[in-house]
């Protein structure tokens, strides 16, 4: 498989599942403020999991162009983190009924610990095949962001169980860390971009 085609599946998935999710919320049940309010939670989950969706579309788009061959086990680690993203319009769904539920909360974790874990092999597959002068690994550097998040994510479902609110704040934190673009890829791109462009 070419690298193109499984950047081109992966688009493909991420989509359906942005469409999934938007599907799941419902019309309000009155024209009041007050049916519009009891909307907000299931809203709320909703913007949460498109802006994570989102990061990992950007971040996956930057990692593949940065990767110059594909083999078995990239591609194989790539349905696995494919797989926990599909987990997400269901656990989307479930905090949003039951936002202030510790179960919800912390199975919501869960969810984005998987993608997280998934992530970090696919980047590692990746740096394996291409080896550690690849331009991947240089632009990854020592990683913080990447080591940093799981933490955060495993500290919010072990909250939930205390405090749901301070969980939701974590994967918030989590989301705020990522929500701009890896600097570290965009400047190897830019680089990279520029160096082809000094040799023509």
């Amino acid at each position: 498989m070419t690298k193109g085609r499984l950047e081109a599946f992966s688009d493909g998935v991420i989509a359906i599942l942005i469409t999934i999710m938007v599907l799941e919320l419902k019309v309000p049940e009155g024209t009041d403020a007050e049916a519009l309010r009891g909307m907000l939670p299931a809203f709320l989950s909703y913007v949460l999991s498109f802006i994570y969706l989102g990061i990992y579309w950007v971040n996956h788009h930057h990692m593949l162009q940065m990767t110059d061959r594909i083999n078995g086990r990239i591609l194989w680690a790539n349905l696995h983190l494919l797989f926990w993203l599909s987990l997400v319009p269901s656990a989307t769904a479930w905090l949003g009924e039951g936002h202030l539920d510790a179960l919800p909360t912390a199975v919501y974790g869960i969810t984005l610990l998987g993608p997280a874990i998934a992530y970090y092999i696919l980047q590692n597959a990746i740096i394996a095949e291409e080896g550690p002068g690849s331009r991947l690994a240089a632009a990854i550097g020592p990683d913080k962001k990447g080591k940093i998040s799981p933490l955060l994510y495993a500290s919010g479902i072990g909250l939930a169980f205390v405090n749901p609110w301070i969980s939701d704040a974590l994967y918030v934190l989590v989301a705020l860390i990522w929500l701009v673009p890896d600097p570290r890829l965009e400047g190897h791109l830019r680089s990279h971009a520029e160096a082809s462009h000094h040799r023509r």
